[in-house]
C-alpha cells in the first residue's frame, strides 16, 4: 500500500498539465501581452492613417463622386483638377509661402533665445532658477486668447500688424516656453566635465558652447525644431486676427475662408490639406533619425 501511494504521487508530479510551471505561465502572459500590444498598435496606426488616406483619395475625385448619394471609396476617375484649381485660381500658393516665411522666422527666434536661456538655466545656479522654470509653465497654462487685444494694440503701434515679422514674433511668445523647457532638459544630459576640459585647453564659455555642447545637443535641437515648426505652421487663430487678405495671411486661414455659407468645396479643401501636409512630411523625413534620438535622450535624461 505504501509503495502504491508513493508511485501515485510520483506519477502525479510527472503527469503534464497537472502542475503548471511558473516560467511557462510567465511566457504565456508575455506572448498574450505582445499580441494585445500588436493589435492596439495596429488600431492606433489605422486610426491615424485612414483619415489621411480618405483625404488623399477625395482630393483626386471628381465632384460627382464626392457628392454622390452612395459613398464611393475609390474614385471612378482620377483627376488633378482640384490641385490645379487650388494652385492657379486662388492665393493658396502665396499663403503657403507666407506660412513658410513665418515658420522659418519663428524657429530662428525661438531657437536663438531658447538655446541661450536653456543653457543658462541648465549650467548656472542662481536665485530664482526654479521659480523661473515654473513661471514658464504658468505662461503655458494661461489661455492665449487673453493676449489677443494687448498684442493687437502693440503690433499696431509698432507698425508690425499684418507683417511676417510681427506674426513670427507673436508665435514666439507662446512657443518659447516649450523651447526653453525642452532644450534645458537636453543640456542637462550633457556632462559639464566636457566643457570644463575644453576651457582648460583655452576655450571660452561661448567656444565650449558652440564646439562641444551644441554638436552634442543636435538631436535635441532637431526635436525642438520640429515641434516649434509644427506649432507655427498650423497656427490659425493668431493668423486670422493679425493678418489681412493682402498681407501675411497663412494657409490655415485661407483654408477656412474657402468654406462658403451655402457650399462646401470638399475637393479643394482636401487638395489644399494634402498640399499643406507635404512640407511637414519632408521635414520629418530629413530629421527623422535626429528626432527619434532627441526624443529618447530627452525622455531618459530629462
Amino acid at each position: 500500500m505504501r509503495r502504491d501511494s508513493a508511485m501515485n504521487r510520483q506519477n502525479a508530479y510527472l503527469t503534464p498539465g497537472r502542475h503548471k510551471s511558473p516560467l511557462g505561465s510567465m511566457r504565456r502572459s508575455a506572448k498574450l501581452f505582445d499580441v494585445v500590444s500588436a493589435i492596439v498598435a495596429i488600431l492606433v496606426v489605422c486610426f491615424a492613417i485612414v483619415p489621411i488616406a480618405w483625404t488623399l483619395l477625395t482630393s483626386f475625385k471628381i465632384e460627382s463622386d464626392i457628392v454622390s448619394p452612395s459613398v464611393k471609396y475609390i474614385p471612378t476617375t482620377l483627376t488633378w483638377d482640384n490641385y490645379i484649381r487650388i494652385w492657379e485660381q486662388s492665393d493658396f500658393s502665396r499663403m503657403l509661402r507666407n506660412s513658410a516665411i513665418v515658420t522659418v522666422m519663428t524657429v530662428g527666434m525661438s531657437l536663438s533665445i531658447g538655446i541661450a536661456a536653456g543653457y543658462s538655466i541648465s549650467r548656472y545656479k542662481f536665485r530664482g532658477r526654479s521659480s523661473l522654470m515654473v513661471f514658464y509653465l504658468v505662461i503655458r497654462m494661461f489661455p492665449f486668447t487673453l493676449l489677443l487685444i494687448p498684442l493687437f494694440i502693440l503690433l499696431r503701434k509698432l507698425s508690425l500688424f499684418d507683417t511676417h515679422f510681427g506674426l513670427a514674433l507673436t508665435y514666439t511668445t507662446f512657443l518659447l516656453p516649450l523651447c526653453v523647457w525642452m532644450l534645458k532638459g537636453f543640456f542637462d544630459g550633457i556632462p559639464p566635465d566636457l566643457e570644463e576640459a575644453s576651457r582648460v585647453d583655452g576655450s571660452t564659455r561661448m567656444g565650449a558652447l558652440f564646439r562641444i555642447v551644441l554638436p552634442l545637443a543636435r538631436p535635441g535641437i532637431a526635436a525642438t525644431t520640429v515641434f516649434i515648426a509644427i506649432g507655427a505652421w498650423n497656427e490659425y487663430l493668431w493668423a486670422l486676427l493679425l493678418t489681412t487678405a493682402n498681407g501675411a495671411r497663412t494657409w490655415p486661414v485661407g483654408l477656412q475662408l474657402m468654406v462658403g455659407e451655402f457650399q462646401m468645396p470638399w475637393g479643394l479643401l482636401t487638395a489644399s490639406g494634402i498640399i499643406s501636409i507635404i512640407p511637414i512630411l519632408i521635414g520629418f523625413s530629413i530629421v527623422q533619425r535626429a528626432l527619434v534620438s532627441g526624443l529618447l535622450t530627452g525622455g531618459v535624461k530629462g
